[in-house]
């Protein structure tokens, strides 16, 4: 059975929620993908789609993991079940990777930030980063490069289509 070729890059992958603002406050120095512990009603309300990460940070408490703040409203079919919306989730990794984020997250300035929250063939995973704090010049220049780049993609793009006409 052949692949579908340019559909999507992972098509175990189902979106739920991204944090768009982390990549634009932080520098994203490295990447992890978590495992999650979550209650049958969290991952019901996950799956209608419904998740925020923009207060969420990780921190490691005798070496585990754990996920503050993400918000995941309570499910609206739910009955005395149902969990509350911003408690804090355990993460599932590796002994290493944990010890690893745990010695650089001490490092000044630098901290764990959620990137995105998803399925991935059908259980729930959340991407984290271990990230450095932008300084607001330096978003600045992150903006300037965006809009020099935008800038020179529409003129050569530009002077290609004059060139066809």
């Amino acid at each position: 059975m052949a692949k579908d070729k340019g559909k999507d890059k992972d098509p175990g992958r189902k979106l739920v929620a991204q944090h768009k603002k982390a990549r634009h406050d932080y520098h994203i120095l490295d990447t992890y993908e978590c495992g999650l512990v979550l209650s049958g009603t969290e991952v019901k309300s996950l799956r209608q789609g419904r998740a925020s990460l923009v207060d969420g940070f990780v921190q490691i408490d005798n070496n585990e993991a754990w996920l503050h703040n993400v918000h995941i409203p309570e499910y609206a079919q739910g009955t005395w079940t149902n969990h509350s919306a911003r408690r804090k989730r355990k993460l599932l990794m590796h002994r290493v990777e944990i010890d690893k984020l745990e010695s650089k997250s001490q490092e000044s300035g630098h901290t764990i930030v959620p990137l995105a929250l998803y399925f991935k063939d059908g259980r729930a995973k959340v991407e984290i980063a271990l990230a450095k704090g932008k300084k607001e010049y330096d978003k600045r220049q992150t903006l300037r490069e965006q809009q020099d780049r935008r800038e020179t993609d529409r003129a050569i793009s530009a002077a290609r289509r004059r060139q066809r006409a």
